[in-house]
């Protein structure tokens, strides 16, 4: 029976410290969800029409500009510092949501949708940079994926307080008032977060690259105690250290990233795959499903607790993605779970074009379960696995500016989906699922395709993999690459 080492219980505290961010951004596209429904924030915004609606949702993603500040902050003061920055720059956002009212209420949410998005940007690309550069090389996956279930846990809670919100009605002033407390919850997990970041090592791979090898060795050692012999310890610092010389004396900078083709060909995988993740569908689930349940005829506290209870199912098959990622790879979940969303989405497309205007109690339901099983198949695909995929794959000198840059491209498919689906319900009704279905499926031949496998890789050696010229053979498994470092007692994987 294997037992949990020192170095498996620290880095599972500290990853699910990390997941508070990941909490906090999650917990900002929940509870809008359900404060786009709540007649006190409608009464301040003064009735939205569904194109001003989907610029509330949009324009959060106008924080892609964080492409120009999250890499530059993570760089210079490392990934703990990134992501207090990012916290700090959350809270502010929040206040102006918060003070929204009067004749400028709409302004003033706009402004602060846009700082909140700008705070989270930063939070969304230093979580799994830290995670991914802490986590040993066969267990990436789980640990980086901690980072979805931070965010599915944050979308839970935001339905349930918008949930809870809908009883506290008695008076105008609850009214007036119960939304904007509701918003202002998230400022406990962000004090919480802001408090113990200082107190928490910085990965080695930021150390080495400052210059601060004894940092780095103390830092890898309490990381690895119990896992790993000392000897293997010192392999892997001497590895990354051979690796940000290596790429050092390269002269590799963020325009690398467009010039080199290993580098430029990472960087248009990772883009396009975050894309693809907001571009399935999944910004119209996170932002829109009270209102989509509401199409279909359900009552606006119903469809918030139904929200929560999608969102809560999304916790438990997040974890479960946590045990299979790092033995199925990133490929399978990914594709399995593209053929799940297309299937959920096709039903509920089906469905709403037989029985129109909600004429079948049957199908109604039929259309909230596949509802569910898209939140599955997200939650167990796009949802964690892009993020595990693109903090993986770039060096660590650029790794920060990659990730960032690569978000935009999510960033950018949250925007066309917020703008489309409000507009798109309301003109074509159920048919913009087929939209939606088309691009879960044109998605699964793309990640065959173009994707190779990063299962069991470690960090250093993603030039071999993404380097054609290289004398190694890549077939989509962990199997035929340099050997990774493996725990204390493991044995190596036959080569056959």
């Amino acid at each position: 029976m294997a037992f949990a080492t020192k170095a498996d219980i620290r880095l599972h505290l500290l990853c699910v410290f990390f997941a508070v961010g990941s909490f906090v951004w999650g917990y900002n596209v929940g509870i809008l969800s359900s404060v786009l429904v709540h007649p006190g924030f409608v009464r301040a915004m003064g009735h939205l029409n569904p194109s001003r609606k989907g610029v509330i949702t949009a324009i959060y993603y106008l924080g892609t500009c964080y492409v120009f500040v999250s890499h530059p902050v993570s760089d210079a003061f490392g990934r703990r510092y990134a992501a207090l920055a990012g916290i700090f720059i959350v809270a502010v956002g929040n206040a102006f949501e918060c003070g929204a009212a009067g004749p400028r209420a709409y302004s003033l949410m706009i402004v602060g949708r846009i700082t909140s998005g700008l705070g989270v940007g930063m939070l969304s690309t230093s979580v799994p940079l830290y995670q991914s550069e802490v986590a040993p090389a066969g267990k990436r996956g789980r640990y980086v994926v901690l980072n979805h279930v931070g965010f599915v846990a944050g979308l839970a809670c935001g339905f349930w307080v918008g949930y809870g919100v809908t009883f506290w009605n008695g008076s105008e002033y609850d009214i007036y008032v119960s939304w904007r407390v509701s918003l202002a919850v998230i400022l406990l997990p962000c004090a919480i977060f802001a408090t113990g970041l200082p107190f928490l090592p910085e990965t080695p791979r930021w150390l080495i690259e400052h210059d601060k090898y004894e940092e780095a060795r103390r830092s890898l050692e309490w990381l690895r105690e119990g896992s790993f012999t000392d000897e293997q310890i010192g392999a892997e610092l001497a590895h990354i250290r051979e690796d940000v010389e290596n790429h050092r004396a390269s002269g590799t900078n963020w325009l690398s990233l467009f010039r080199d083709p290993s580098l430029f060909s990472r960087l248009w995988r990772a883009s396009l795959l975050q894309f693809m993740a907001q571009m399935c569908g999944a910004t119209a689930m996170k932002y829109y499903l009270p209102t989509l349940f509401a199409k279909l005829g359900l009552p606006t506290r119903v469809t918030l607790m139904a929200g929560g209870i999608e969102s809560t199912l999304k916790i438990g098959m997040t974890v479960i993605e946590m045990v299979l990622i790092d033995r199925l790879g990133r490929r399978i979940t990914l594709t399995t779970g593209c053929v799940a969303m297309g299937f959920g989405m096709l039903i509920n497309g089906v469905l709403g074009q037989a029985y129109p205007d909600n004429t079948n109690g049957a199908a109604d339901v039929a259309c909230i379960v596949f509802i569910f099983v898209y939140a599955i198949g997200y939650s167990m695909g796009f949802g964690p696995a892009a993020w595990v995929y693109g903090s993986e794959i770039f060096p660590t000198s650029v790794r920060a500016r990659g990730l960032n840059f690569s978000a935009s491209g999510g960033a950018i498919g949250s925007i066309v989906v917020a703008q489309v689906w409000p507009v798109g319900i309301e003109t074509i009704g159920s048919k913009i699922y087929f939209f939606f279905m088309a691009v879960n499926f044109v998605c699964i031949p793309i990640i065959l395709l173009f994707y190779p496998e990063t299962k069991g890789w470690p960090l250093e050696d993603m030039d071999l993999l993404f380097n054609k010229g290289a004398a190694v053979r890549i077939r989509g498994d962990a199997g035929e690459h340099t050997e990774p470092l493996l725990p204390r007692n493991s044995s190596r994987p036959s080569r056959s």
